[in-house]
């Protein structure tokens, strides 16, 4: 079995910075894609980056220029770095994986969650 936790998650000001967490633990051969995404109350939830096995990265619109994602794969870690925060970042933040387990099987995993909260 796999699971997917989440760190880093907390209270910040806006223009401050964190760095979110996300490391995969059990039975896992390979991870291909990882990807964080967010959901604030009321809200669906959206895809803020993914990143490939290879380090291919994308991000969505509302957050380029301020966050990065990257990914330690002898570690099994994803991370996002946020700068420049701004309030409408406040979401749940979600860590997801596509894993090819031990069983030589594929599945997709999310984290828990952790909460960001920017204040003005």
């Amino acid at each position: 079995q796999v699971q997917l936790v989440e760190s880093g998650g907390g209270l910040v000001q806006a223009g401050g910075s964190l760095r979110l967490s996300c490391a995969a633990t059990g039975s896992i051969l390979r991870i291909d894609a990882m990807a964080w995404y967010r959901q604030a109350p009321g809200k669906q939830r959206e895809l803020v980056a993914p990143i490939s096995h290879g380090g291919s990265t994308t991000f969505a619109d509302s957050v380029k220029g301020r966050f990065t994602i990257s990914r330690d794969d002898a570690k099994n870690t994803v991370y996002l770095q946020m700068n420049s925060l701004k309030p409408e970042d406040t979401a749940v933040y979600y860590c997801n994986a596509e894993i090819l387990t031990t069983s030589l099987r594929v599945y997709s995993y999310w984290g828990q969650g952790t909460q960001v909260t920017v204040s003005s």
